[in-house]
């Protein structure tokens, strides 16, 4: 009988920077992206992937880093919300819609809603509201009522040039 695998050394692109670490094998990728990385920017909610607010890309799709293991992210490019910004610490153009149009209340839900409007635009570059209802639909705002979420997102797909 084998013995089951205890931690794994693993190769991650964070934001744009290479990771090695050992991590032990049950850890899930949202802890190990804010205590491992110290990317605090994405939350830690639920803890059962409902509210969304722990989303992340890995590989270019948005994953509720709760519901993954860092070990299945091996080898992996994963975009947080601290990835949006550019370099000079100027907003992407998300985030400043978001900004724009008053889509951020308390703020818990927002870097979850940001990284799940980028795969949305990044599939779809001009949605409709029905499409980016759907598109957010696995991310929870308590204190918005998504009206501006909707707005913000309407606005960024309203522009001639597709984002990112």
């Amino acid at each position: 009988m084998t013995e089951p695998v205890k931690s794994k050394r693993i190769t991650v692109t964070v934001d744009g920077t290479e990771y090695t670490r050992t991590v032990e094998a049950r850890t899930l990728l949202v802890r190990f992206i804010r205590e491992e990385l110290d990317h605090t920017g994405t939350h830690f909610g639920c803890d059962t992937g409902h509210c969304g607010s722990c989303s992340v890309l890995v590989d270019g799709k948005v994953v509720k880093s709760c519901m993954m293991l860092a070990i299945q992210a091996d080898q992996a490019q994963i975009t947080t919300v601290q990835g949006l910004a550019f370099q000079d610490g100027s907003l992407d153009p998300i985030q400043q819609a978001f900004s724009d149009h008053h889509a951020v209340q308390c703020g818990f839900c927002t870097p979850g809603m940001l990284m799940a409007t980028e795969y949305l635009l990044s599939q779809n570059p001009h949605p409709t509201e029905e499409e980016i209802r759907r598109g957010i639909k696995g991310n929870l705002c308590r204190c918005t009522g998504y009206v501006n979420i909707v707005r913000a997102i309407q606005a960024l797909g309203a522009q001639e040039e597709v984002i990112s």
